[in-house]
């Protein structure tokens, strides 16, 4: 796999500057420390970096969403970018759909990996306010488990490539599939 790229000192600013705003603000929104689960998981609509059509994650509404922060410069990231990909491919008849969200300065960056790792799940580009809307984030990757009725119900520090993390997947599969 090629070397991913450094991060840009804008990324590494923006890190920063939403670090001490969430943390040493006293005027932080307090819905902008973190993302409980059992919360609504934050709305929001973003051009996909492929076609640029509109992403709008409440269009996934019904379906498991699994949103996933990621960025070109982040190892574990793209070391975990190959079981999203098929976890997309094996559950997506069960209702499963994984979104992207690249924390790159540049989309022309994410577009190229998105090319060298077959991602065939929508990618959309973040910005410091979609950041802040899930509690901000600052170290990568960050993942978010949605059901279907779009509500987080858990949010992962780190990197999802696990069977432990596949297997509360498929739980919640087969739980909200079960009901009406």
């Amino acid at each position: 796999m090629p070397e991913p790229a450094q991060p840009s000192r804008r990324n590494l600013l923006q890190a920063l500057t939403a670090g001490v705003f969430l943390y040493a603000c006293p005027f932080a929104p307090t819905w902008a420390s973190s993302i409980a689960a059992r919360s609504p998981a934050p709305d929001f609509t973003r051009s996909s970096i492929t076609n640029h059509t509109p992403v709008h994650l409440r269009a996934f509404r019904g379906k498991v969403v699994l949103i996933n922060f990621w960025a070109t410069w982040c190892g574990p990231c793209l070391a975990e970018i190959p079981q999203l990909v098929t976890w997309q491919n094996r559950y997506r008849a069960q209702g499963l759909q994984i979104l992207g969200i690249s924390m790159d300065d540049s989309s022309r960056a994410a577009l190229d990996w998105v090319h060298r790792l077959s991602i065939n799940y929508p990618v959309v580009m973040s910005d410091p306010r979609l950041s802040l809307l899930y509690g901000g984030i600052l170290g990568l990757p960050v993942s978010f488990l949605v059901d279907r009725a779009g509500v987080v119900q858990r949010r992962y520090e780190g990197s999802i490539a696990g069977s432990q993390t596949e297997q509360e997947l498929v739980r919640m599969l087969r739980q909200s599939s079960a009901k009406p």
